[in-house]
């Protein structure tokens, strides 16, 4: 197991590089000139061609890579192009938000999925079959950024229950010790402002987790019905088992092989796919931070980003690859 580790921890360099590569030709092939877009249309020639000198822009597209790799390695994702700040510590500092909200929408999403999805295929063809499903359909179709605005119009505008926007109100925020308010909170005995951040996590979260809640319920469905349909499931039941025991004990966890990956595979895409939720709800998060990004043409903020998401995706694949070993003894790693 802990060769297959390192073997695959190794494997993300070639990946990360390959994806800082494609960023960095994307960013520069599609973003209009940088120095024009921040003095603006009226800038003169010689202004513009000043700030590329500053900027390093006029140099050769292969020696700003090198730089920029340079960098790299140090941990350094360049400065803002607008702001001056390091994109580093920005990304570092807006993460926690993200995560707390992605974590809060994966949980949101597995524990009603798969308890949809199990309900369902223990119950195939019935009404209740139909109406998980039916759930799970509206779940895929539903756009986010709707979902996310009826979601705002129901419970904060017309019922007044919860917050439309941000993270936490003003003067609330706990002493910050891991980022994530809700555990801050909780570590500092700040019970006012858990409540408070929990009520702004509320909406988010089901707007977010919306459609992996989806995804999750219909594939653990397909899981349970194959795996229902084995033949130690017949043995388990001819032992006289409760249908209950058969279900959870013998096949759920056999069907959660699949499961797990796409809940791996959500819990990536809802770190990377958090903008619109982030901007509708006003989150303090890199999705919001990106759009701010990509609307100015500040490509080191995009392509710090990016890197960052990939390594998130590569290192979650190699946790769902891990817990394998956990849920299935015959699942071995030499």
């Amino acid at each position: 197991m802990r060769k297959y580790i390192v073997k695959r921890l190794l494997l993300l360099i070639p990946v990360l590089f390959g994806v800082s590569l494609i960023i960095f030709l994307v960013t520069h092939a599609f973003t209009a000139d940088p120095a024009s877009a921040i003095l603006g249309g009226h800038a003169s020639s010689a202004a513009i061609e000043d700030l590329d000198r500053r900027l390093g822009f006029d140099r050769p597209l292969y020696a700003q890579y090198l730089s920029y790799m340079g960098r790299l390695f140090t941990g350094d994702l360049g400065r803002s192009l607008y702001t001056h700040a390091s994109v580093t510590g920005e990304i570092l500092r807006r993460f926690p938000a993200t995560a707390e909200l992605a974590l809060s929408a994966i949980v949101f999403a597995s524990a009603l999925g798969v308890s949809i999805g199990v309900v369902s295929a223990a119950k195939k063809n019935t009404a209740v079959d139909y109406t998980g499903m039916a759930a799970a359909l509206l779940g895929v179709s539903m756009p986010i950024f709707w979902l996310a605005i009826m979601l705002i119009l129901l419970f904060s505008v017309t019922l007044g229950w919860l917050p439309v926007s941000g993270r936490i109100d003003i003067g609330m925020a706990p002493r910050d010790i891991t980022g994530f308010f809700l555990l801050d909170s909780l570590l500092t005995g700040n019970f006012a402002a858990f409540a408070n951040a929990l009520s702004h996590l509320v909406l988010p979260t089901v707007a977010l987790g919306s459609y992996s809640m989806a995804v999750i319920a219909r594939m653990t469905r397909a899981a349970m019905l194959e795996t229902l349909d084995q033949d130690y499931i017949r043995t388990a039941r001819a032992k006289g088992l409760t249908e209950r025991a058969v279900v959870l004990r013998h096949a759920l966890r056999n069907a959660l092989i699949p499961v797990v990956t796409v809940i791996g595979l959500q819990l990536g895409s809802l770190l990377a796919g958090a903008v619109l939720t982030e901007t509708v709800f006003a989150w303090p998060g890199i999705g919001k931070y990106t759009v701010d990004a990509v609307t100015r043409s500040d490509y080191p903020v995009v392509q710090g980003v990016v890197l960052l998401v990939a390594a998130v995706f590569a290192v979650v694949n190699l946790a769902v690859d891990i817990l394998y070993a956990f849920i299935d003894p015959r699942v071995r790693y030499s």
